[in-house]
């Protein structure tokens, strides 16, 4: 037997084409992408059954093909943010989608019950947001978000925020690192608007989606990028600096200026793919050129064996001794996760 995704068409006529801007409780807000349609042209949408479950057929060779068995996967997202699908309209007003087109990237995290949950698809950049104070950057959590984007192929852009915070001394300490290895940095101010006009050239005619703690003001950087949107924000506690959730649902806003951003519910915390510690050392994108020489071992984990190349551009400063540190724990992470 065989098992893949059921999909279902309506004739050829009657199929329209869109991009799936916001899900919520069931319904897929679908702005229409054929030529002509305008930025305002959006459709409510549901999705067909068939498109929710995964079947199983029969590989019988003396039988017709059939199915044998039709269920809603536990780890699978049948139409999400950023999906671009085929629908058709029932009236004037309500359409139900019919296929959802091959996705070019994809971007998820674990949900608490433990389900993998795709926060949106075909994305051509991920706008990692960190603030500078309130609450402080956490270099290390930084290197998990450039994991993930590095995993699924996504461009990282890193932003700095709240910038006027702190001295030019503790900003370069913070964030100086990241530029060195060829990630692009942009330092921003949502209150003074410091750096918007540089984010907003750097979101044009691209796919985006803002991610990062909670507090770190993405929703806010997003109104000063355009006010229209009107995104609600939270107050960050003036102890714990812990930004309430104020995104709750995944929604996908067309710029004045070309493109797309989404804005996702802040992450407290980010899953790591699985993957071995070789695949995770490729995530790492500075140590690749040091990977080109052997270690003395072929089987170096490169931890406390002898001979490392890692390690010895860790001695000589081409690699952060912070970074490689960095990867060291992810690796102990991940091993577990990689045996099972």
């Amino acid at each position: 037997m065989t098992e893949e995704t059921h999909t279902v068409s309506a004739p050829e006529a009657e199929l329209h084409t869109g991009i799936i801007l916001r899900v919520n409780s069931g319904l897929y807000a679908v702005q229409r992408s054929e030529p002509g349609s305008l930025p305002g042209d959006v459709v409510s949408c549901t999705l067909r059954g068939n498109l929710r479950k995964k079947f199983t057929y029969s590989t019988s060779g003396s039988q017709p093909r059939r199915v044998v068995k039709a269920k809603q996967p536990f780890n699978h997202d049948s139409a999400a943010v950023g999906d671009r699908v085929r629908f058709q309209f029932v009236d004037s007003e309500i359409g139900i989608i019919e296929e959802i087109l091959p996705r070019t990237t994809r971007f998820a995290r674990t949900s608490f019950r433990g389900a993998e949950q795709t926060l949106v698809t075909n994305l051509d950049q991920l706008v990692i947001v960190f603030a500078c104070a309130e609450p402080n950057p956490d270099l290390w959590r930084i290197d998990r978000w450039l994991v993930a984007a590095e995993v699924t192929g996504i461009v990282p852009l890193l932003i700095a925020n709240k910038r006027d915070k702190v001295e030019d001394s503790v900003f370069h300490a913070a964030f100086d690192e990241f530029a060195r290895i060829g990630y692009k940095v942009i330092a921003t101010s949502a209150k003074s608007g410091l750096g918007i006009e540089e984010l907003r050239e750097s979101l044009s005619g691209k796919i985006s989606a803002f991610s990062g703690p909670s507090g770190v003001g993405k929703s806010s950087l997003l109104n000063a990028l355009q006010p229209a949107l009107r995104l609600d924000t939270g107050e960050i506690g003036e102890i714990t600096f812990k930004g309430r959730h104020t995104t709750t649902v995944r929604e996908l806003f067309p710029l004045v200026t070309g493109g797309w951003v989404a804005d996702t519910p802040g992450l407290r915390s980010l899953e790591m793919l699985k993957m071995d510690r070789e695949d995770l050392l490729q995530m790492f994108v500075e140590f690749r050129a040091p990977l080109e020489h052997p270690c003395r071992f072929r089987n170096c984990k490169h931890g406390n064996e002898p001979g490392c190349v890692l390690k010895a551009a860790v001695e000589s400063g081409e690699i952060s001794k912070r970074r490689y540190e960095s990867f060291l724990q992810l690796a102990r992470e991940a091993e577990p996760t990689a045996r099972h």
